[in-house]
C-alpha cells in the first residue's frame, strides 16, 4: 500500500528533530516538509512536525514520519503504507469484506503487516482462534510496536502469533491450513522484498494449497485510480483470476495515499454481496463497529468504474517471476 516515491536523504530532514522527547512536546511550525515521488512529474507533500524513526533494514528503507496532517505515517522504500487518522479505511477493506463472506472463519495468515493494523481488525472476529502474521523485517515490526499506540491490544493479543519470516517461506513449510490468507504486502518495486507474492506460480503453487476448502484470499492490489489502475492493480487482479474460480476487485479512496485504492479477493466458492446479509453479520460476528464499511458501502465499491473496469476486463499481463510489473520507485537491492 501507499504511493510510489523517491525516499530523500537525511540531510532533507534537516530542520526536524528526531524523536527525542516526550509525545507531548509542542510541534514544530518551521515550515519543514516531505516529499512522495509519485511519479517522475508528480510529487505530494506533507508537513511535518518530527521525524519519529529512520533508517535503512537488510530489506527496505523505514522512516516513521510525525506529520500535521495525517498524524503518524509509516514510510517504506519511500512510499507511504499507512496513516493514522486514516488507515481504518484501508485495513478495513483489506480484512473485513473476506472475514465476513466466509462462513465462520477461525485462522488467519497475514503476509505483511508489520504494522499490526491488519491483525488488529482481524482480532475483533469472536470467532477467530488463530490469527499468524508472518512479516519479513524484524525492525518494521519493532518501531510499529513502540510507536504505533492503537496496535498495542494486538500485539498483545494471546491469539496472535508473530512470526519473523519470508511469508513465502513460511507457508511452503508449514502444515496446518487457513480459512483467511491476507496479502497486507508493500506494493511491487523494482529491488523491493515483495514482488514474488504476486506471481502466479505463488498462488497456485504455494498459497493455494494452504487454504482450506471454503477458504479465501484477498490482497492489497495497488493504486486505482483513472490514471493509476495499470501500473499493478489490473496485472495482480488478472493473474488471480488465473488461479481462483471467483475473483472480485474493489477500490475505495484512501485520503494519505492521494488516490484510489484497489484489493482482490478471491475463492472457490462465490461471495454474498446481499447488503442487509453484510450488516447482520457485522452486528453478530465483530466487536465494535466499524468506522467505514458497511454492508452497502461493500457492494458500492465492487462497482468500478467505466474506464477501469474495462481495462480489468480486456487486461492480459499475468504476473510472474521473470514479466512483473512495477510502480514507480525502487527498493534496497535494486539500488544496490
Amino acid at each position: 500500500m501507499g504511493e510510489a516515491v523517491e525516499f530523500f536523504d537525511c540531510n532533507c530532514f534537516s530542520k526536524v528533530h528526531c524523536e527525542t522527547q516526550p509525545h507531548d512536546q509542542h510541534p514544530i511550525n518551521d515550515g519543514t516538509w516531505f516529499e512522495e515521488e509519485i511519479d517522475d512529474d508528480l510529487k505530494w507533500s506533507f508537513a511535518l512536525n518530527r521525524v519519529l524513526h529512520k533508517g535503512t533494514s537488510e530489506y527496505q528503507d523505514i522512516a516513521l514520519l510525525d506529520t500535521k496532517k495525517f498524524g503518524k505515517v509509516l514510510v517504506i522504500d519511500g512510499k507511504m503504507q499507512s496513516a493514522e487518522v486514516d488507515e481504518f479505511i484501508y485495513h478495513e477493506c483489506l480484512i473485513h469484506p473476506a472475514l465476513l463472506c466466509h462462513p465462520n472463519p477461525k485462522s488467519v495468515f497475514i503476509m505483511g503487516g508489520g504494522e499490526g493494523s491488519a491483525a488488529r481488525e482481524a482480532l475483533r472476529y469472536k470467532s477467530i482462534d488463530k490469527v499468524v502474521m508472518c512479516d519479513i523485517d524484524q525492525e518494521v515490526v519493532d518501531f510499529c510496536r513502540r510507536y504505533l499506540t492503537a496496535n498495542h491490544e494486538a500485539f498483545r493479543n494471546s491469539k496472535l502469533h508473530l512470526v519473523i519470516n519470508d511469508a513465502k517461506a513460511e507457508l511452503e513449510n508449514r502444515k496446518e491450513k487457513f480459512d483467511i490468507i491476507v496479502g497486507d504486502l508493500a506494493d511491487p518495486v523494482e529491488g523491493g522484498p515483495c514482488y514474488q507474492l504476486y506471481t502466479k506460480s505463488f498462488y497456485e503453487n504455494i498459497l493455494k494449497p494452504k487454504l482450506n476448502d471454503n477458504g479465501i484470499f484477498v490482497t492489497q492490489a495497488g493504486p486505482a485510480g483513472v490514471f493509476t489502475h495499470k501500473e499493478v492493480f489490473s496485472s495482480i487482479y488478472n493473474t488471480i483470476k488465473q488461479v481462483f474460480k471467483y475473483v472480485l476487485a474493489y477500490t475505495a479512496h484512501v485520503p494519505s495515499f492521494a488516490d484510489t485504492w484497489g484489493w482482490v479477493i478471491a475463492s472457490d466458492q462465490p461471495f454474498c454481496l446481499d447488503a442487509g446479509k453484510i450488516d447482520k453479520k457485522m452486528a453478530e460476528k465483530i466487536d465494535g463497529e466499524l468506522l467505514y464499511l458497511s454492508g452497502a458501502s461493500f457492494f458500492s465499491s465492487t462497482i468500478l468504474n467505466k474506464t477501469v473496469a474495462k481495462t480489468l476486463k480486456n487486461e492480459t499481463h499475468v504476473y510472474t517471476e521473470e514479466d512483473a510489473r512495477f510502480i514507480h520507485g525502487h527498493g534496497v537491492a535494486y539500488r544496490n
